[in-house]
């Protein structure tokens, strides 16, 4: 008797991240399981196994981003407002492949692909916990925390756009920039 396949977190990982560099090279209509098994070194078995079928991967993958995202604004939350920006710009850098498919629309617009509700949403709470801590002390100007946050979730969100398309000057610093719309962003919303 044969025993079952199991398929590991890390074939589950590894199927994600070479489904998103591969989306975001050729786009998600020229991107077959086949593809996305052959460069896993696995079978298309076992992503159906794991996944269901590519629409089904095509959300994991953007779920995982969120997650991925989420994680690394938790870990910066102690660093306040400045911290959660730098960890967003940082993020960004070293994920170019997701956030582009996280935040591109390319895949909603190819297949049935939006990120889960819940998990887009967790992403965005270390935010808000430090925008309403800032406000509760006095150093954030009193709105509803929704609105700032989104406000400057946009700004930080706009430049990082912007430097990975490099749409701006040839020679942008674009590390002096990011600081320097983290400091306006900073004295735009102080109390």
């Amino acid at each position: 008797m044969a025993r079952p396949v199991v398929h590991t977190d890390s074939l589950r990982q590894e199927l994600l991240a070479v489904t998103a560099d591969l989306v975001d090279r050729d786009g998600p209509a020229r991107v077959t399981l086949r593809d996305v098994a052959a460069a896993a070194g696995t079978s298309t078995t076992a992503v159906y196994s794991l996944f269901g079928g590519k629409s089904q991967l095509l959300t994991a993958v953007v779920d995982d981003g969120f997650r991925s995202f989420r994680d690394s604004q938790a870990a910066a939350a102690p660093g306040g407002l400045r911290g959660l920006g730098v960890a967003y710009r940082t993020w960004a850098l070293e994920h170019r492949a997701l956030y582009r498919l996280m935040f591109g629309g390319a895949l909603a617009a190819y297949v049935d692909c939006q990120p889960s509700p819940e998990v887009a949403a967790d992403a965005m709470m270390p935010l808000m916990d430090a925008v309403a801590s800032a406000q509760a002390v006095g150093t954030l100007l009193e709105a509803p925390v929704e609105v700032v946050a989104v406000a400057i979730w946009g700004q930080v969100h706009g430049l990082v756009s912007l430097e990975l398309a490099q749409v701006g000057p040839p020679d942008a610093d674009w590390a002096a920039a990011y600081s320097a719309a983290l400091d306006a962003v900073a004295r735009g919303w102080a109390a």
